[in-house]
């Protein structure tokens, strides 16, 4: 299985610019990083600034080639894109609504443009959805998201089981039927 792609960081795109601007070749410069020559070269074709009026201002620069990258990654998210949907959903959740319901219902409404679940959850422990506290209005009000991973810990299904080091002392001399462990399984 291929391993997890890793987008850039700010820190690896200020090292990026500041070696572009001293002629450093984009070979070396992913070599330094640790990253294929591809991903350099991605990077620095979609995020460098083209002014057609100040031609002298063009090139790459570090915060921009950032702020590109946000701006591009918003457009994908659905509650970022469309305000009237994040309030119907905030609205849904303060109301008592799950996010699973929520999507089911707009599902079944057919909206034009619906959310999933895990859209809303997302959403919620993403950077934006932590400033506005959008995790608030989530059925468990966690501030972090729990690891799928994860498992709550689960009661043994015998609610009143005693041990038998606690069993009485009639039990304990197995004189009758069914004071021994394998009974059943003996008298079948």
């Amino acid at each position: 299985m291929a391993s997890h792609y890793q987008h850039l960081s700010f820190e690896e795109r200020r090292k990026i610019a500041k070696w572009r601007e001293g002629k450093m070749p984009v070979p070396e410069i992913a070599d330094r990083l640790s990253r294929p020559p591809s991903t350099i070269y991605r990077e620095l074709k979609r995020n460098t600034y083209l002014d057609a009026e100040l031609p002298q201002y063009s090139g790459y620069y570090a915060v921009t080639a950032q702020d590109k990258y946000e701006r591009r990654r918003a457009v994908h998210r659905k509650l970022v894109a469309h305000p009237a949907l994040k309030a119907a959903v905030e609205d849904a959740l303060k109301a008592g609504w799950s996010p699973e319901q929520i999507a089911g219902r707009m599902r079944l409404e057919e909206h034009r443009v619906r959310v999933s679940h895990e859209t809303i959850y997302r959403f919620a422990y993403s950077k934006l959805g932590l400033e506005e506290a959008f995790y608030r209005h989530l059925p468990e009000h966690r501030r972090r998201r729990r690891p799928r991973t994860h498992r709550r810990y689960q009661r043994s299904s015998i609610q009143d089981s005693q041990s038998l080091c606690h069993r009485s002392a009639v039990v304990a001399e197995r004189q009758e039927f069914g004071h021994w462990e394998c009974d059943l399984m003996m008298f079948r």
